[in-house]
């Protein structure tokens, strides 16, 4: 039998992840334009030199940060998503997608919806192409349910938006609904679980045509 090799995890690799995890904090907590190289750094045990080293500048490192969430979400898509699927099918995909990629990336939500209040200042040509995937699995899944009489014609960035907005508060939220009154703990304690199946639901309801 051929010897199987196993790949080393180099320390430059360990040094990036920990600078990116570093980065997606800091990010999270004090936004693009409150975000502190230094304190990257320190907090990734390196210093700045290092960073700049990895990353050319303050800006690539916060492109890397939003394209890693896109780029997850956009391969898993790929990945999961046969050709000729169910349009319904898609759409459901799409919502779990979006959720375990929010999930694992707990940072992710509140840097983009800063993001989105400034305008996507900070988003970039390559970040957009991305983002551009998302969505094409969106207007595919509606053009091939309304072709086959299951959808009714919507906008399709309509139903993108009414499917990241609520994930995303859901998400932003958890430190929030974390501080909740006792008597209210039940109340804002969702499941993730329930939380995918709600939004898929609200999302095929705007979509089904009448039979």
């Amino acid at each position: 039998m051929p010897r199987q090799v196993r790949r080393r995890r180099t320390p430059e690799a360990g040094t990036r992840e920990r600078l990116f995890a570093a980065a997606a904090a800091e990010f999270a907590a004090r936004g693009f334009a409150g975000a502190n190289v230094d304190r990257i750094a320190d907090a990734a045990g390196v210093n700045k030199a290092m960073l700049y080293y990895h990353f050319d500048s303050k800006a690539s490192l916060y492109g890397e940060v939003l394209r890693d969430m896109f780029q997850a979400v956009a391969d898993r898509l790929a990945a999961r998503t046969a050709p000729g699927a169910d349009p319904a099918d898609r759409i459901r995909t799409l919502v779990e997608v979006i959720a375990q990629e929010a999930l694992a990336r707990p940072h992710f939500p509140p840097i983009w919806l800063r993001e989105i209040a400034e305008g996507g200042a900070h988003v970039d040509r390559d970040t957009m192409a991305v983002v551009g995937r998302i969505l094409q699995h969106v207007f595919v899944a509606v053009e091939e349910g309304v072709k086959a009489r299951r959808f009714r014609p919507v906008q399709p960035l309509l139903v993108q938006l009414g499917i990241v907005g609520p994930l995303l508060m859901f998400f932003a939220t958890a430190p929030l609904r974390r501080k909740a009154p006792p008597g209210m703990a039940r109340a804002v304690d969702l499941p993730v679980d329930e939380v995918i199946a709600h939004v898929q639901r609200v999302a095929l309801l705007t979509l089904e045509a009448k039979r």
